[in-house]
């Protein structure tokens, strides 16, 4: 255990061992409590740094820490949070979820909340050191399971940094069993038209190159399937859709993620449900074994976004968004007067919040109905 701590600690979550001096760490620090006051009220934060050093594992966080803040969270900005598909997961075997990427902090959050409902292990959560603004807010996620992937590194060390995460991962799932997830791309796919990065499996296959069909199976792949009924970041993506049109070089910048970070966790969600497809591993079996290296990633990547397309949970403003999109009445059924009506003043009431110069309405009501309706689209091309 010491070495395999020792090898990966760098990227991996802080060994239990280190959890109560890290605890101590974060209690101490100005700015933790500046950003976590909020989310634990109305507990009184003496009440609650006392929970807080009280645990002696990553597990004791986030079952007394992270799992109450969370389900405080749930209840204030979500209608319902439900999951389907636990029959796909097989008990006592390690696997790696695969998901499509709607908030930078949510989606691996709510899984755990719900893995914990249904008495199942917690997964070890991806995270982008871009995101770790803050030596705190990488504290904090490693506290929660978390693992780094290490995105600001020169084009020379990508290699090595590459092949020591697939190494990590395949510890993670096959030797300690450990459940973990990775969203299915680097960063949110801001227009909810999911596409699996084959340089995602490339990565994941770089623990045995040789063999890449078996390194994919060796980790028991099971495409995770997110849909949130509304995304509070929907105006703030669109936004930066036409920044971006209108200046190519335009980059987002620190302020504007931890407000997207912050507008993610604390806006209304609606509906939200996580659905789990079927594990890739007969699939990938089934892909010839004359096929080449690049085209057997390609196939994967085709078979995990079929089973994310498949899996989605669709809510009225889906199918409006999909039939203004297509510009027909295809799932007029699915929807009533009533909701076309409410989607044409949401959609009003997102654009009205952006404020940038020359403001294109139709531009960002076309970016913003793609959002809602590129996952029907999509549905339909996995029939």
């Amino acid at each position: 255990m010491t070495e395999r701590m020792n090898r990966f600690n760098d990227i991996s979550p802080i060994p239990d061992s280190k959890v109560p001096e890290t605890i101590e760490r974060l209690m101490a620090n100005s700015y933790f409590r500046r950003a976590a006051e909020p989310f634990v009220k109305p507990l009184p934060w003496e009440e609650f740094t006392a929970i807080m050093g009280q645990c002696r594992t990553k597990n004791d966080f986030q079952r007394h820490v992270i799992y109450p803040a969370m389900k405080q969270l749930i209840a204030k900005t979500t209608a319902e949070m439900r999951g389907a598909g636990w029959e796909n997961i097989p008990e006592g075997t390690g696997n790696l979820f695969i998901s499509n990427h709607r908030d930078i902090v949510l989606d691996a959050a709510f899984l755990n909340i719900l893995m914990i409902d249904q008495d199942k292990p917690t997964t070890e959560i991806a995270i982008g050191d871009n995101l770790l603004i803050y030596p705190w807010i990488e504290e904090l996620v490693r506290l929660n399971k978390s693992f780094t992937v290490k995105r600001s590194v020169s084009v020379r060390q990508k290699l090595e940094v590459s092949k020591h995460l697939s190494e990590y991962i395949h510890d993670t799932v096959n030797r300690r069993a450990q459940p973990a997830w990775i969203a299915q791309c680097e960063g949110r796919a801001k227009d909810s038209n999911d596409k699996t990065q084959v340089s995602l499996l490339k990565m994941l296959t770089l623990h045995d190159s040789t063999n890449p069909a078996r390194a994919l199976q060796d980790l028991h792949i099971i495409p995770l399937s997110i849909s949130y009924e509304l995304d509070p970041c929907d105006y703030l993506k669109a936004k930066e859709f036409q920044l971006k049109r209108d200046n190519p070089d335009y980059k987002k910048t620190e302020a504007d993620d931890i407000e997207n970070m912050y507008t993610g966790i604390m806006g209304f969600k609606g509906r939200v449900a996580f659905r789990f497809g079927t594990c890739i591993d007969r699939a990938v079996g089934d892909i010839p074994e004359t096929v080449g290296r690049n085209e057997l990633l390609e196939k994967a990547a085709s078979l995990i976004d079929r089973e994310i397309y498949r899996n989605y949970t669709f809510f009225p403003f889906n199918y409006v968004a999909y039939d203004l999109m297509t510009g027909t009445g295809r799932f007029s059924s699915e929807y009533t007067d009533e909701d076309l009506s409410n989607f044409n003043t949401y959609l009003q009431k997102q654009i009205d919040k952006i404020n940038i110069p020359n403001r294109d309405d139709d531009f960002l009501r076309e970016k913003i109905i793609g959002m809602y309706g590129n996952t029907v689209k999509n549905n339909q091309l996995a029939q």
